[in-house]
């Protein structure tokens, strides 16, 4: 009896197998089936379509000159209005207009067409005339200053979605090649101690060459790796470190790590690190003395980054601090202000950083570049910015996740660079007082 139900288990166990083979190989049949008729129809697809332009070329060359019509001839049959663009832009734009619209007057606009001009501009063909270069360029920062739709900026500019794609990349690439060399590098050694001149007299903070800070940057779910991309607030973004000068300009950026990835290891893999760590643009020679001691040129960072002797932070606020640790938190953050004052003027200008952004993930970065170079580009050439753009970055839903590295990381040489500037603005603070009473 015992056998003859185990031969029964073994005999079920069998046929189970056997039509879970039948079925998996009919399966991958059908699969394969329909891959290779999916094949043939986009290759026909596209035959055909080679075909089709090959012939309206012949017809277009084969005519003769005389019947050749007066306007170029256009391929596509729906031909879109471009009357805003040539006639309400280009001749009724008010300043307020171009300042509203594109973040920038018009004199800075086409200042920054003619640096474009050798990478962006494009030749008429015998099918269709080339997208002005002036338009290519306002496409892009309608995109950059408002990130509304392509099919909304396709339907006011009169162009195909997939030209406003093109346009908004290839623009951002330009960008990022052509000017980031003249608008966004590192400072030379007289301009080093213009920004620590500028930081002594008006933040208070000797030797401070620039503050450095991170921003999140909101985007759609990526295709792969999407949990790499959730930051510690719960949503989806990639963090750009940035490092500014006295005035709010960038002079260092490093985009597109993963919403995961730590500020400190950022920090890390950037060339702010290694110029950090080994002297480079931080090490003055002489050092100019400091409270009795030699000191270079340092940066100041938030709680998210290590305390190095180029690099101070914060004391963690506690009931237990002195009266020169308190002096010294004031006195940072009061000149550590100016990073978030300019990530602040950045998202409100282009807010395509501010609201989740739908590009790809290999157009991010170069977009985030771009915007930075855009920011100091206007900032140079003193275009206005209107605080009511301001409204929408402090009324904003994605809150920018905080960060705390592990006071293991910091630097115990660093602490004595950061007690000497406790005595520093104690004695300051006192001086003050002395002169009021």
């Amino acid at each position: 009896m015992a056998s003859d139900d185990t031969l029964r288990s073994l005999m079920f166990t069998l046929s189970y197998v056997l039509m879970k083979r039948r079925r998996d190989v009919t399966s991958a049949d059908a699969t394969r089936r329909r891959e290779v008729q999916r094949r043939v129809a986009h290759r026909q697809y596209f035959h055909q379509r080679h075909k089709r332009m090959i012939m309206m070329m012949i017809a277009q060359t084969s005519r003769p000159i005389t019947e050749l019509p007066a306007r170029p001839t256009r391929v596509w049959s729906n031909i879109e209005s471009t009357d805003w663009w040539e006639r309400v832009v280009m001749r009724e734009f008010q300043p307020s207009d171009w300042l509203e619209k594109f973040r920038m007057t018009k004199e800075t606009f086409f200042l920054l067409c003619g640096k474009l001009k050798p990478r962006l501009n494009r030749q008429d063909t015998r099918l269709r005339p080339a997208l002005p270069l002036e338009k290519r360029v306002a496409v892009a920062l309608w995109r950059l200053a408002s990130n509304v739709e392509y099919r909304t900026i396709s339907t006011l500019f009169g162009v195909g979605r997939s030209t406003v794609c093109k346009c908004v990349r290839d623009v951002c690439h330009a960008i990022v090649l052509l000017l980031r060399p003249l608008y966004l590098r590192t400072p030379s050694e007289q301009e080093l101690e213009d920004a620590a001149r500028l930081f002594a007299t008006r933040w208070g903070f000797p030797h401070c060459v620039g503050a450095v800070g991170s921003l999140h940057v909101p985007i759609i779910a990526p295709s792969s790796n999407t949990d790499n991309y959730w930051n510690s607030r719960g949503w989806l973004s990639v963090v750009t470190q940035g490092a500014v000068n006295g005035l709010g300009q960038f002079w260092d950026v490093c985009a597109g790590f993963p919403g995961s990835t730590e500020h400190s290891a950022i920090l890390q893999n950037s060339t702010l690190w290694a110029r950090g760590c080994d002297g480079g643009f931080l090490l003055r020679q002489p050092p100019l003395d400091f409270m009795g001691h030699p000191l270079g040129f340092l940066m100041l960072g938030d709680a998210g980054y290590p305390l190095k002797s180029w690099l101070l932070k914060g004391y963690p606020e506690s009931s237990a601090l002195t009266a020169g640790q308190r002096a010294f938190n004031r006195r940072l953050e009061r000149a550590r202000s100016v990073v978030d004052q300019a990530f602040l003027r950045l998202r409100a200008r282009w807010q395509c950083l501010l609201k989740r952004n739908d590009c790809r993930m290999d157009v991010v970065p170069t977009m985030i570049l771009a915007c930075c170079v855009l920011h100091n580009v206007c900032e140079l050439h003193g275009d206005a910015f209107a605080e009511r753009w301001e409204e929408a970055v402090r009324h904003e839903e994605s809150p920018q996740p905080a960060d705390e590295v592990s006071p293991a990381a910091d630097d115990p040489q660093a602490e004595e660079v950061r007690a000497r500037y406790c005595q520093y603005f104690l004695q300051q603070e006192a001086q003050q007082r002395a002169l009021t009473c």
